[in-house]
């Protein structure tokens, strides 16, 4: 069968399945709005899958579909397609534009390889350790911003080395995953590291203010292990698929890096204030919100405003990007740091995607489709402690894939609130293995913002995604699971 044919074949394929579900399925008798936004997410699913269609293409569905079905209205489903996450992405960009204009990302991407050294799998180790630590403190989002100008020009750096188009893609591939995937896990490790850990401390203590079984020290005993074997695991899965007898670096001495970066000589003026901007950013994301330790609090800076949660981290980038366009150049006089027509390379078709990810999540909310999955769950009274946890892990991931993870723990929390009662077991050996799993979505494009970030360079195929995470997706189950377990049944 010819690409062609395929293709055609596909694009019937995704509306056709929807269409059957809506006519000859029912999954809840009581609301049939449930399998209308199942065979919207079962369209998009093929169209996703088979890229018989561009992904950006397939984003405009539930703008087009929610209201035709009487899901939503069309106000409220364009509303999701103008997060503030998508702010944090446009302002991160035009960071990451300013620091090519100037290549400060090739200073950065040859320091790195300067002290990884020059083999595929120490280059992919060494970005995976970076985005990991990173993210145990600041959300995987913004982790992902800040080293992915770094990681392409690191990427633009091997490319002359490497002969082979296809090892080319395939580092590539393997590297902007790695940063993505290890931005994810590593927010598991801390109640600071990605909102839906934060969002279950606050959910914990409002439905069980009696019980103190729930402090910084106790997630992180949990999460700091898990998450780490959960990086290795990932990096052997990257190695082997993407890295084993497939790519080589060649004709390149030990020490080039260490030689080329004497050769870039001292910061240029241009580069400082864009260094400055950059570390000042980082900074910011660290301390804009609470982080409680043990025996105090750390104040973030959010509280210098009347309301501390009306500013997110989007409020950062976006003020960044202003500073950007203000500041005057010294080598481009009559010029700022950055121009618009820098700003110009803005991937739209990515902020379509970005929106259909919480468009999908908004419909499984107002459907009732994600209250079907989550109340699968019920099913489980009864049945042994490890395969209750086992099958939240699962569902809470099933969600996760389509939806936000903090629309998958705001969903999840309130079920397991609700099963803590029916099954009378303790809360937390309900809810963290939900928390944590609301962390997995690895194999969509949409299933979190890093994997979106990193699928705009156009570099990594859908087809390989979708493999690599389904088989990252079951291994992180089978370790919350059995953590989960160990430490808290």
């Amino acid at each position: 069968m010819n690409q062609n044919k395929s293709k055609y074949i596909f694009i019937i394929l995704g509306p056709l399945v929807a269409i059957l579900m809506w006519l000859f399925t029912d999954l809840d008798p009581s609301n049939h709005k449930v399998s209308l936004m199942a065979g919207i997410a079962l369209w998009m699913s093929i169209w996703w899958f088979s890229e018989a269609v561009s992904l950006a293409v397939t984003a405009l569905i539930p703008f087009l579909m929610m209201p035709m079905l009487g899901l939503a209205d069309t106000k409220s489903v364009a509303q999701q397609y103008t997060d503030s996450i998508i702010f944090l992405f446009i302002g991160g960009f035009m960071l990451a534009f300013a620091i090519e204009k100037w290549h400060l990302h090739k200073r950065i991407a040859i320091k790195i390889l300067s002290v990884v050294g020059t083999k595929p799998h120490h280059i992919l180790l060494g970005v995976m350790l970076s985005a990991y630590l990173i993210s145990n403190w600041i959300s995987n989002t913004a982790t992902t911003m800040m080293l992915f100008g770094a990681v392409l020009a690191l990427i633009s750096e091997t490319d002359e080395f490497i002969h082979s188009e296809k090892s080319k893609n395939q580092f590539a591939a393997s590297i902007l995953l790695g940063l993505a995937f290890s931005a994810t896990i590593g927010g598991m490790a801390t109640p600071v590291g990605t909102p839906p850990n934060m969002y279950f401390f606050k959910a914990y203590k409002e439905a069980f203010p009696d019980l103190n079984d729930l402090t910084f020290l106790k997630w992180a005993t949990i999460g700091f292990p898990l998450s780490a074997l959960f990086l290795i695991c990932t990096f052997f899965v990257l190695r082997f698929y993407y890295l084993r007898k497939k790519v080589t670096i060649t004709n390149l001495e030990k020490n080039h890096f260490k030689n080329h970066y004497t050769t870039l000589g001292k910061f240029s003026y241009e580069e400082k204030w864009i260094a400055g901007i950059f570390i000042s950013c980082m900074i910011l994301w660290f301390t804009r919100a609470d982080i409680p330790f043990e025996t105090f609090t750390f104040k973030g800076w959010n509280h210098l405003f009347s309301n501390p949660k009306l500013t997110d981290d989007a409020t950062v980038a976006i003020a960044a990007a202003l500073l950007l366009f203000l500041i005057p150049s010294k080598q481009n006089k009559g010029e700022a740091l950055l121009e618009w027509e820098d700003a110009k390379k803005i991937r739209y078709d990515i902020i379509l995607m970005f929106g259909s990810g919480f468009a999908l999540a908004y419909g499984f909310d107002v459907s009732g489709l994600s209250d079907w999955l989550a109340n699968c769950l019920t099913a489980l009274k009864g049945v042994h402690i490890f395969f209750i946890i086992l099958g939240i892990c699962v569902i809470v991931t099933i969600i996760s894939e389509f939806a936000s993870n903090i629309a998958s723990i705001q969903l999840a929390i309130p079920v397991m609130i609700a099963l803590q009662k029916d099954l009378e077991l303790p809360p937390l050996l309900l809810m963290i293995p939900a928390t944590f799993a609301a962390s997995l979505g690895f194999m969509l494009p949409v299933a979190t913002a890093a994997n979106t970030i990193v699928f705009g360079t156009k570099r990594i195929d859908i087809k390989d995604m979708f493999k690599v995470g389904l088989v990252l997706d079951v291994i992180g189950i089978l370790l919350i699971t059995i953590f989960c377990y160990m430490f808290l049944g």
